[in-house]
């Protein structure tokens, strides 16, 4: 690092981010990691919403904002998007050094592309041969397993263990800078976006928790939702008390705005009545009977399936109830088997439904995996869903889901008909104890 002294470094680093707007606030604590780790240039990659590839997002100064872009080298194929003076280049995985850092959560370093860059065809640009002299290191930007995207920095010398271990922090430190700014702008989330969202996309998308992924010291949970071409009405969440996990995966009927509206009713009442300090039975009754309430009130029918769950993390008892879903899975010493849940009324069928819990004791080792009915229907019905997922066991959850959802497509095509959507729970035990981690992933 230039700067000897890293406490001040960080400082200098936080006081960058308070002072910039929100809009600025990345690249500015950016430029200060360029400097305080004598990088040429620095960047944030964001992830997009597909899991396909990064974004690299600018800003013009000044000018026409389609002339001031510039490719860099090896992006001369890149797709740009524009908003006004915004840029966002879209970069597909593509199996490289920036896919690998985010898939293995690994910091990469690349060494620069042609050891005799001063002797260069003279027809090669100014970028082209000062590119093949630097060192770039990619490093996750991660928060509990939730993966942000990259940060990039671009070296004129190769970088020693102690800079690499001190760029491996600031990539965790930049996590906690995109956390706080991006809820006060849409910058981030148009990045991100490399199609344009429907109405009932939009509504399905504010459904979702704010972060897929999760991990702690006795597990580790992530989700994911392949969304169909008109919206199925899928939706997961999840959230952490002291002593319990609460979960959920729940698939409002029909497609279209309507199937949304009844998922936001449906998820609404079960955090509303979570939040409350409702039992989970009582969750589930009276989520019911809102849905019910709502269909009589407008005349506008509609009901949810849903599994609901809540995990004892002191005896690793997981109680769920069954709202006419399809069973969870459970990969226990390499089986997977359904589990035995019986299954009760839909949510919003009838409005003196009973509900009932059904208990089971998680083992150390133990992968549960809960899905909603694009994983198996129609086209998707030729995978073999619990086969595929013993072959995930050696996967982290964010990555299982990943590649189950990207399997299912692969077969069904890129327009499904019915939303797809994975929650992956991996049970260590040991409520408690602490995390083992690297850059802000379990290691």
């Amino acid at each position: 690092m230039q700067d000897p002294n890293p406490a001040r470094a960080l400082s200098r680093v936080l006081d960058a981010a308070e002072n910039a707007s929100p809009l600025d606030a990345v690249e500015a604590v950016t430029r200060e990691l360029a400097a305080a780790l004598g990088a040429e240039a620095s960047f944030f990659l964001i992830e997009d919403l597909s899991g396909q590839g990064l974004i690299r997002l600018s800003h013009a100064t000044g000018g026409d904002a389609e002339g001031v872009f510039t490719a860099r080298t090896g992006e001369e194929d890149a797709t740009v998007r524009f908003d006004a003076a915004e840029q966002a280049v879209v970069l597909p995985f593509d199996g490289g050094p920036a896919e690998l850092a985010v898939r293995s959560q690994t910091l990469q370093v690349v060494a620069p592309a042609d050891d005799h860059a001063d002797e260069a065809d003279d027809q090669a640009d100014d970028e082209t041969r000062a590119s093949a002299r630097y060192w770039t290191v990619l490093t996750p930007v991660t928060e509990r397993g939730e993966v942000l995207g990259l940060l990039e920095l671009v070296l004129p010398c190769e970088p020693d263990a102690d800079t690499l271990d001190e760029i491996r922090r600031v990539g965790h430190i930049l996590s906690f800078v995109i956390i706080a700014n991006r809820r006060h702008t849409d910058l981030f989330e148009w990045g991100q976006r490399t199609t344009r969202f429907s109405l009932p996309a939009e509504i399905q998308r504010r459904l979702l928790p704010t972060a897929f992924t999760c991990e702690a010291g006795a597990f580790s949970l992530s989700a994911w939702l392949e969304p169909a071409a008109s919206v199925g009405g899928d939706s997961f969440d999840y959230s952490l008390a002291r002593d319990t996990l609460h979960l959920s995966i729940t698939d409002a009927m029909g497609h279209g705005v309507a199937s949304a509206l009844n998922a936001t009713l449906c998820v609404g009442s079960l955090r509303n009545t979570r939040r409350a300090g409702d039992s989970l039975l009582e969750q589930a009754t009276t989520t019911n009977r809102m849905m019910c309430q709502h269909a009589t009130d407008t005349g506008a029918e509609g009901f949810a399936t849903g599994l609901v769950g809540r995990l004892d993390l002191r005896t690793s008892t997981l109680s769920m109830v069954n709202a006419g879903h399809i069973a969870p899975y459970l990969c226990r010493a390499g089986t997977v088997t359904p589990v035995q849940l019986p299954a009760d009324l839909p949510f919003g069928l009838f409005p003196d439904a009973e509900y009932h819990s059904t208990d089971l004791v998680l083992e150390p080792g133990d992968r549960l995996m809960l899905v909603t009915d694009g994983m198996l229907e129609r086209n998707a019905a030729a995978l073999d869903l619990p086969a595929e997922i013993g072959t995930t066991i050696g996967l982290h959850p964010r990555e299982a889901t990943r590649d189950l959802t990207r399997k299912v497509v692969a077969i069904a095509g890129a327009a499904l008909s019915d939303d797809a959507t994975v929650m992956v729970l991996d049970w260590y035990g040991g409520h408690g104890r602490e995390r083992r981690t690297a850059m802000g992933s379990s290691r």
